[in-house]
Order: C-alpha cells, then sequence, then structure tokens
C-alpha cells in the first residue's frame, strides 16, 4: 500500500522519536494497534493533519489497520521524499489557509480573531494556521464545514506537489 508520511529532520517519526532507516530499507514493528504500534503514516486526504519538515512517499506491508485519520501496519519503508514539500511550500500552504480564514471572516467582526490567529500562525506554524481554517470553517458550517476545509487543504497539498 503506498502511503505518506510526515517526519521531522533527518527522518525522525514526531511522536515516537525514531529514526526511519534510508529508503527502501524497512521499518518493521511486532504489532499494529493504531495510535500505540505499528508502522504509521497516512493516506492523501489525511495530510493536512500531520505537516512536519519532511514528507516521504512510504510503501506499507503486512497486516494493515485504517482510520478516518491515518494508517498503521506491520512494517514500512520510504520511497521517495517529496522534494516539492519545503519551508517556502508550508508557508505557502499556511498563507492560502489564512487567506481562506480572512475571506470566511469578511464582514464579520466576531470571526476576525479568527482570521488574525490563522495570519499570525501563517508566519511560523503552518499546522496551525491549517486548524484555525478548518476551525472557522467549523463554527460556521458545522463538521461538514471542518471536513469540508480539510478537503480544500488536501487538495491544495495534492495539487502543489503534484500528488496522486
Amino acid at each position: 500500500m503506498t502511503a505518506y508520511k510526515f517526519l521531522l529532520a533527518g527522518r525522525v517519526a514526531p511522536f515516537s522519536a525514531v529514526t526511519w532507516p534510508e529508503p527502501g530499507e524497512w521499518l518493521e514493528a511486532e504489532s499494529v494497534d493504531l495510535c500505540r504500534t505499528g508502522v504509521h503514516a497516512c493516506r492523501l486526504p489525511q495530510l493536512p493533519y500531520w505537516l512536519r519538515d519532511e514528507l516521504w512517499e512510504v510503501e506499507l506491508e503486512g497486516e494493515t489497520v485504517e482510520s478516518e485519520l491515518a494508517v498503521a501496519a506491520r512494517r514500512g519503508r520510504l520511497i521517495r521524499r517529496i522534494d516539492a514539500w519545503t519551508g517556502e511550500t508550508a508557508h505557502a500552504f499556511a498563507a492560502a489557509c489564512a487567506a481562506e480564514a480572512r475571506r470566511r471572516a469578511q464582514g464579520d467582526p466576531a470571526l476576525e480573531e479568527y482570521a488574525a490567529d490563522a495570519e499570525a500562525a501563517s508566519r511560523s506554524a503552518p499546522p496551525v494556521a491549517a486548524f484555525i481554517a478548518a476551525r472557522l470553517a467549523e463554527v460556521q458550517d458545522g463538521e461538514a464545514g471542518y471536513e469540508a476545509e480539510r478537503r480544500r487543504q488536501a487538495d491544495w497539498l495534492a495539487d502543489a506537489l503534484r500528488l496522486s
């Protein structure tokens, strides 16, 4: 199964602090229990939830468990780094999220603070800018708005990074 994995610089997993092996070499887990054990990754629609320094295409193999936000398998390996994911791309993504928040807040003083927070976050914390834009959509349109904004974000990333 092909999936994606955001890692900290140096191929380090953000939650477990495990350094992934060189591309092509397998990382293995003894068992698969989503959010506890296993080799975790995500699908394209889940990318906005996991933004970090490096984005990799990964191959997962063996027992696999999938949820709304992640996928875990018995083993996985890095296939290729997505070179289009750079600091500049992250900031462009965050700016697009801030612009969406600004568009949604336009004309509503009660929502202006969301837009201001998204703009501030877009300068240094792209994941926060993305969350604020999604949260603003939820305030306006309920859970469906949140989900639609996260889909918009995933589409932006897929287009900018040329992922399918």
